[in-house]
Parts: C-alpha cells; structure tokens; sequence
C-alpha cells in the first residue's frame, strides 16, 4: 500500500509536504494550472477542484446540520447504533479517554452523530467543529477523509496538508464507507482522526475491516431477527417531521426557515412576531398568557393587545408555516421550532468555539426592548464570552476579539495577549489596542 503523500523521487517526505501546501494555496487563489499542482495526489487533487467548483471557502466552519434533539432521535434509530459498540471495541485500543485517537462515525450523508476517544484530542478537534450534529461532507468543507470516502465510495486516507480546509490540515484521517450488506446502500461512514499513525498503511487496514465487520454484523442481526420474529405488516409511510429554524442573531426582521417533505420555505417576519415567535422557542413547554404578555410587552396585564397579535401571527403562519401555528392554553408551538441563537449555545456546550463564534451573526434582535429578548440576549453573549475565556483556543480568542462583542474585551485581549508566543508579530497590534482602552 502507497503512501498517501506520494513523494516524487528524491524529495523527502517534509519538502513534499510543503509542496502540497503551496499547490493547496495556489489552487484556492485560483490558479488551477500552477505546475505544483502535479506534486498531489490525484485523489486530493481531484478532491480539490470539486470544493472549489462548489464555493467551498478555504477556512468555512463546518455547518450545524442537526439539533441536540434532532440528534439524539435521528441516532436512536439510526442502522449503525446498534453496531457502536463493536466499532469503539475495534477501534478504540486502552481507555477510551487516552486512546490517542477520535473516532467518528456519520451518516450518507457527512453528518457526523458520534465522535469518541481521547478526551484532549476530542476538544482539540472541537475547536474546528468536529462534534456531532455537523456537516462534514465534501460539499460543507472540502477535502477530509469522511466526505471524500462518502463522495468516492471507498476508505479514503488524507494527511495534514492535503485537507481543503486550512482549520484541518493539523489532522490526518483515514475513513471508510459502510453499506446496507443486502442493498448495498451506503449507511454511513467510519473514520479514525489524529496525528500521522491514524494514516498509515495498518490504519487504513484496520478501518475497512472494522467497515466490513460492521456490515457483517448488521446482516448477521436481521438474519437473527427474521428467524425469531414473524413478518410484520407493511407499514404505512411516515410522515417527514418538519422542522424550522427562526434566525434572529443579528438581524431585526427575524427570518423564518421550514422544511418538511422536501421542500423549504423562507419567510421574514416582523419584529413583534419574532419577538414572540423568540419566547415561545425559548419556553418550549408553553407559557401562559399572562408569563408571554410580561415577556413581550413587560406588562402581565397586556393580555388584549397579545391576544390581538397572536390572531395576527396565526394568519401569518397559517399562509407560510401552517405547521408552527402557536396553540392556546398554555401559548405553545407543538412543531419543533429551533433558533440561529441555541445553536450556538448547542456548539458551546459541544466544544466547538469556533464554529459556535463563526456562527454568532450578532445579538438576538438587537432592535427588541421585549423584557424577555433582553434577557436571552444577555445570556447567549454572556455564555459565548465566558465558555471563550474559559476554555477557547488563542486562535479563536483572537477572533472573537475582531468581532463586535469583542472588540473592546479588555480581559479577552489580555488574555490572548497571555497566550501568545513572546515573538508573535500579533502581541504588538493586542498591546496597541489595550493601550487606546486604557486611554478611553
């Protein structure tokens, strides 16, 4: 079995990876027939160009494609948590929390549902946004060995470099597909992330045959199953569960997204009615009338005006998302309704700083005086500082302090000072900024 950096004859493993560095910077400059691009692999190189046909930027953080919620079921009956066990058996030498390597598992489609292992390389990887419940497909973030095993059909070993996305070239992975073993429909993906030992010839070996005993188990339970149990009904169609995502980080007409049945539908909606479409998200148990008229309007006794507008947003929802219309007795929206705000709170708690800070757009309906929108306002900004400042990279640190909300962060910008090398270039801009705050 080849290498996976396939040096060219006489140059050392070191200068042909600097080689695929440059190649890598060339191509997403746009300069696809720079000669460099003949010392990468044809695989990547292919790999490559797709992501730049795609738009794919060099440095997106992957995209939240499920929820907590949305996770937690979609797993609970997903084909491969029944094989789990086996895989972190296979795969996960020792103790899990210090076994020198993260093990994901996703679905057909890149989205990642488990990612297991050792516990310091899990946040580490955290901070690009390898967490469960995100997109890690070709089409999300380019070149990695889950997306591109999933787009090409078969195990697939990326080092360092060779990653399209510049947040990921620290890792090197090997992955590989799993199939339905009767349909021969992909189900998923394994992949096995960490330093040079997760690409070697033995690691690549070590994925298909956990890929292929995986498969083989899968058959060996139905068969079990079909054996034990008679055949059942046939079963009616389930319906698709719509689920909807109100935006309201940054923005003060609120914009509402709904799929369900293959197809989306985007509206935007008023202040008030985000205001209130904010608060029925945030208390998903209901709330009665007197708790939303004090949470909108600061005023228990508003029950007519909210009655009037809640008869307003039905006829609105009734035209564009007839599935999120509020029922009465407590106020409450049966359908799942999810916010751009819990999402970051999601990635937080997650560990995925920087995807949680790529994804903070600004405040929550930063216009709103609605009692309730200032409070969770306070607490969405609160806890991206804080879970920032406690536990962050000095990478996203600094990011975080180029943004609105960080921007005149005194103790984050002597934090990230801290953090940095004595001779990083970076020091003399974070000295110039705290020295104008202390003038102010």
């Amino acid at each position: 079995m080849s290498s996976p950096w396939m040096p060219r004859r006489g140059v050392s493993p070191e200068t042909s990876r600097l080689l695929v560095a440059r190649a890598h910077d060339e191509l997403v400059a746009g300069n696809l027939a720079d000669p460099r691009l003949r010392d990468v692999r044809p695989l990547v190189r292919d790999s490559w160009r797709r992501a730049v046909d795609a738009f794919v930027g060099a440095e997106a953080s992957p995209p939240v494609a499920l929820t907590p919620e949305q996770l937690e079921e979609y797993r609970r009956r997903h084909p491969l948590a029944d094989v789990m066990d086996m895989i972190r058996g296979l795969l996960i030498p020792g103790t899990p929390s210090e076994s020198g390597v993260v093990v994901a598992v996703g679905d057909a489609s890149g989205r990642l549902l488990w990612v297991e292992g050792d516990r310091e390389l899990r946040a580490r990887a955290g901070e690009m946004g390898f967490v469960p419940g995100t997109d890690w497909s070709e089409d999300a973030v380019g070149t990695t060995a889950p997306g591109t095993a999933l787009r090409l059909d078969r195990s697939v070993q990326i080092r360092g470099a060779e990653h399209f996305n510049r947040h990921v070239q620290p890792w090197s992975c090997t992955a590989a597909p799993v199939h339905d073993p009767e349909t021969r429909r992909l189900l998923g993906v394994i992949d096995v992330t960490g330093d040079e030992q997760a690409v070697t010839p033995q690691a690549q070996l070590l994925v298909d045959a956990t890929a292929r005993a995986v498969e083989g188990e899968l058959l060996l339970a139905r068969l079990r199953a079909r054996a034990e149990t008679p055949p059942a009904p046939r079963a009616s169609r389930r319906p698709v569960v719509t689920r909807a995502t109100l935006r309201v980080l940054g923005r003060d007409r609120a914009l509402l997204e709904v799929a369900g049945d293959g197809a989306e539908r985007t509206t935007e909606v008023s202040l008030r009615h985000a205001e209130l479409l904010l608060m029925l998200a945030v208390h998903r148990q209901g709330v009665s009338a007197e708790r939303l008229g004090e949470l909108v309007y600061g005023d228990a006794e508003a029950s007519v005006t909210l009655r009037a507008e809640i008869v307003r947003l039905r006829k609105t929802l009734q035209r564009h998302a007839p599935e999120l219309v509020p029922q009465s007795r407590p106020y409450r929206i049966d359908a799942e309704l999810d916010t751009d705000a819990h999402q970051v709170l999601s990635l937080l708690g997650r560990g995925a700083h920087r995807v949680a800070l790529a994804a903070y757009r600004g405040d929550v309906l930063p216009d709103s005086v609605a009692p309730g929108v200032e409070e969770f306002r306070d607490t969405v900004r609160t806890t991206l500082r804080e879970a920032l400042l406690a536990e962050a990279s000095v990478d996203v640190l600094l990011a975080y302090t180029d943004t609105d909300a960080g921007a005149d962060d005194e103790e984050a910008l002597r934090l990230a000072l801290s953090m940095l090398p004595a001779r990083s270039p970076k020091r003399s801009g974070l000295v110039t900024r705290l020295e104008r705050l202390d003038e102010e």
